[in-house]
Parts: C-alpha cells; structure tokens; sequence
C-alpha cells in the first residue's frame, strides 16, 4: 500500500513540475491526431467491419425463380450444406 501511495505522490509531483504549458503541448496534440481525415477514415472502416462482423441477419442468397416476380431467398449457410 505503501508502495501505491509514493507512485502516486511522485507522478503528482513530476506532472506538477511539467506545468500548464506540457499538458496543452499533449492536449493540442491529442486533438489534432483525434479530428485527423486519417483517423477518422480508420474509425469508419473499423466501425464497419465491426457492424458487419457483429450482424445478426443471415447472408440470403437467391434460388430459382418461381415466377418472373418471386423470388425465392436462403440463407447462405444452407446453400453450402446442399
């Protein structure tokens, strides 16, 4: 416990000693790679994949059309098994 508290009292210490002008150094830095074209298309893609991965309904592929407006949908796991 003893050990606990003397981290914590030195990382107090040391992030005091940095002052105001590092932590808006690491602030502006921080909001800049955030609102970054980059990093918001990675979110994009990756929240994506996510969704997709994630996704509940199953994968319907079409059979034989019964008629020219029916259209008759299986799921694409049962297409494999036939």
């Amino acid at each position: 416990m003893m050990r606990l508290l003397i981290g914590i009292a030195a990382g107090y210490v040391l992030g005091t000693r940095a002052g105001r002008a590092r932590y808006e150094q690491i602030s502006r830095a921080t909001r800049a790679v955030a609102t970054s074209p980059a990093t918001k298309k990675v979110l994009q893609v990756s929240r994506q994949k996510l969704s997709d991965s994630l996704n509940t309904q199953p994968k319907l592929e079409p059979m034989k059309p019964i008629d020219e407006d029916t259209t008759v949908f299986v799921p694409h796991e049962q297409l494999k098994n036939r």
